[in-house]
């Protein structure tokens, strides 16, 4: 039975900061964005973390950036595993940052031999300090300097100093009194007093805002989960009317509000595993229309189905998103222009001068405002509306399904547009103007927008809203100030209405249903500089080659270029270890290699950098979800380079590593492979917080069947099957754990 670990959270703001330059949190596996100059600044910014079940803590680190040098620490925070998993709900709050103090920053291993020796008159201890590793690295080159001491009954001893970068072997024997605690600390020489001096902060160091939510599931085999897909599958499949009670209207019932996006994510995933998304979504937005009167209130709730809605679009229409606006985004951050409409908001101190006259004038800063939005505007505009063709089918197919469902509902003359409504909102309002208003939660840009940009962006996100509204309500608001761009709104009614028209135009053939889709053939693709080690040596300094990269679920492949013929192709079945690279092996930063054995069992490494950590993260954690079932994982690795005949890291010449793999560290991304059993353990987990509710609509329908027959429908209820299905999952899990722990007991008493 397989484990899974995950850890949700949100880096949400920090307040009352110390006066630095720039802020950013990191930690490991992710870097926020810099916030530029500002005490309190906001980020946003959501992260899933894959991890092994053994972890014991979760830090974060503020950090103040540096453009010469290394990024200083304003403060930290740590939560235990126990902390996280204390809240059923997860962790919210604002927590105070401690400063961070390097003799209590525990990182890395110690490998130990302790021997209680007896003579004739006492008992001694001997203790071997053998070797450490994955130690912090304290020097600027990313090196470090340690020795371990041992502490022993008010005694001490300690090892000569290692200048073997983050790893250490020595032997050394303790003291003999009688043994009753022994302590042992790796440091390092010299610089530590200076570490410990620098991070002495008077004052408080101010507080993060953090959502933390802790989930750990023991995976069942596939076949326990099969009863509950099915149900699921049947109610999409061959409902016997919309109106009827089913699994999914069912598991929306018991959903929390709180837990409804996480929900719909899961269903999408499951239902796309399925080859079923269409008629899923079909189902929900069936539902959903045929319960709306008022079609100006039509998905404007927090319903499953528009919450699956949102999640399917991210799902399977990321890349068309970054496709259609990455262009005018990455023009807009570069232009850096300044812009603003509202009157109470223009300062002139911020622009720059228009013309040798004089200062600039309120109407100017205005004209020339309304004039780069109307260019900003017109290019999204067109670039959506010219993007039919690059839409991805299945997303057509669901909106042209719906636009049938609401056509049918609302056949007044007066609700023409409801149909064109219903699409836009989602298209618009939910998908690109989101991803317009805050380009790096969509991965359209590595850091947020300045002040300046974020502004721009702001005023263009509205007006793209009224486009999706269809100019419905302009001048009804608050903001006559956006007066300017309502001409050119209205004048894009015409052409966006087209749009729609056209992009329901498919056939539902274009689509399999009953096969399993996935999101997307290219999981990750862009430019990287790559070296690919050839033979044991490797030179101490080499030059990295750019190269543009693709990754699917069979391959690794590169070219000189996107558009280029010839491509050089790694099979993933290959791969048997991704890893990071220790800054100082070639003095270069955000390396990784990528391990693989080919049929002699050889095994050859490649070496590619990225531009920056978060790049490095995504590249590392997509590598290895792809590769995370193959069977010749390597259960070590060398973070260092061979050179003359040894590895930097541990000055060794065997090619076994001295380092543990992270083959189960990941990150969760919208482009994760599916994975049914992880998925549909998530809903059970659902189903079985709210048993209760469905124990009671289980006995109701008893109860009215008893009153007339004709209520009761062949076989059980769906509530009664649901609770069956809960109940056996239970037991199965019930029973895994029990052998879990035999099986623990038998190791325990047969070492």
């Amino acid at each position: 039975m397989a484990r899974n670990t995950s850890l949700y959270f949100r880096i949400v703001e920090g307040r009352n900061l110390p006066a630095k330059d720039v802020k950013h949190v990191k930690c490991v596996f992710f870097r926020t964005a810099t916030v530029w100059k500002n005490l309190n600044p906001f980020w946003g910014e959501e992260y899933t973390l894959h991890l092994p079940m053994g972890f014991h803590s979760l830090s974060f680190h503020v950090m103040d950036e540096d453009t010469i040098g290394h990024d200083d620490v304003i403060g930290k925070i740590t939560l235990s595993k126990d902390t996280i998993g204390s809240q059923a709900k997860g962790l919210d709050s604002w927590l105070n940052l401690t400063r961070v103090d390097p003799d209590e920053e525990v990182q890395g291993e110690i490998h130990l031999s302790l021997a209680l020796l007896k003579d004739a008159e006492k008992f001694s201890l001997r203790c071997q300090v053998i070797e450490a590793r994955d130690l912090a690295p304290r020097d600027i080159s990313g090196t470090s300097d340690p020795f371990a001491r041992v502490l022993f009954n008010n005694h001490s001893a300690e090892t000569s100093v290692s200048t073997v970068c983050v790893h250490i072997h020595y032997v050394l024997v303790a003291l003999e009194p009688e043994a009753r605690v022994i302590s042992v600390k790796s440091m390092h020489v010299e610089k530590f007093c200076v570490l410990t001096l620098s991070f002495v902060s008077s004052g408080k160091l101010g507080a993060l805002r953090l959502k933390v939510r802790l989930v750990e599931d023991r995976i069942l085999p596939s076949m326990y989960y099969q009863p509950l897909i099915d149900l699921l599958v049947e109610s999409v499949i061959s409902p016997a009317e919309v109106e009827d009670s089913s699994a999914l209207t069912m598991l929306e019932d018991v959903t929390t509000v709180e837990s409804r996006q996480d929900v719909a994510m899961t269903l999408v995933k499951i239902y796309l595993g399925q080859g079923l998304v269409v008629p899923f979504l079909d189902y929900l937005n069936t539902r959903e229309v045929n319960h709306t009167t008022d079609p100006n209130t039509l998905f404007r709730s927090n319903s499953l189905a528009s919450k699956a809605m949102e999640q399917f679009m991210k799902a399977v229409g990321m890349l068309y998103l970054h496709e259609v606006l990455k262009p005018i985004i990455n023009r807009i951050f570069d232009e850096k222009k300044y812009i603003e409409l509202d009157p109470c908001k223009i300062d002139l101190n911020r622009t720059r001068r228009i013309s040798f006259k004089g200062a600039v004038s309120e109407a100017e800063v205005r004209d020339s405002s309304v004039e780069m939005l109307q260019s900003y505007l017109t290019s999204i505009i067109e670039s959506i509306v010219g993007s039919v063709d690059q839409c991805p089918p299945v997303m057509r197919v669901a909106f042209k399904q719906l636009h049938k469902r609401v056509e049918e509902q609302f056949t007044e003359p007066e609700n023409e547009d409801v149909k064109y409504l219903a699409i836009s909102g989602f298209f618009f309002l939910r998908f690109f103007a989101p991803a317009i208003l805050t380009p790096k939660l969509f991965q359209l840009r590595d850091q947020h927008a300045d002040t300046r940009t974020s502004r721009t962006l702001l005023l263009l996100a509205k007006a793209l809203q009224s486009v999706g509204n269809l100019g419905l309500q302009l001048g009804h608001g608050k903001e006559q100030w956006m007066a300017p761009l309502h001409p050119i709104i209205l004048r894009s009614v015409a052409s966006v209405k087209d749009f729609l028209d056209k992009l329901i135009d498919i056939d539902h053939d274009v689509v399999p249903q009953r096969a399993v889709f996935m999101p997307s053939v290219t999981v990750k693709e862009g430019y990287l500089n790559k070296h690919k080690a050839e033979g044991p040596q490797l030179l101490s300094r080499f030059a990295f080659k750019k190269r543009y990269f693709w990754l699917t679920s069979e391959t690794l492949s590169y070219a000189k270029t996107s558009d280029w013929q010839v491509r050089s192709s790694i099979p993933i079945q290959c791969v048997c270890a991704v890893e990071r690279v220790d800054e100082n092996a070639f003095q270069q930063q955000n390396v990784m290699q990528v391990i693989t054995q080919d049929n002699d069992g050889q095994l050859h490494t490649i070496y590619i950098q990225c531009k920056n950590v978060n790049e490095l993260n995504q590249w590392l954690s997509a590598i290895r979800k792809v590769s995370i079932y193959n069977e010749r994982m390597l259960p070590s690795f060398h973070p260092g380079a061979h050179r003359s005949g040894k590895w930097t890291c541990c000055l060794q010449a065997d090619r076994a590593g001295c380092s543990r793999t992270h083959s189960a560290v990941t990150l969760g991304d919208w482009s994760d492979p599916l994975d049914p059993d992880v998925e549909t353990q998530t809903i059970y987990k659902q189903l079985l917080q709210g048993r209760d509710k469905l124990r009671s609509v289980s006995v109701n329908i008893l109860y009215g069947a008893e009153c007339n027959a004709q209520l009761m429908k062949p076989g059980q209820s769906v509530a009664a099957r649901l609770l069956a299905v809960i109940e056996d999952l239970e037991q199965a899990h019930t029973t895994f754990q029990r052998r879990e722990k035999e099986d623990t007991t038998s190791v325990i008493l047969n070492p």
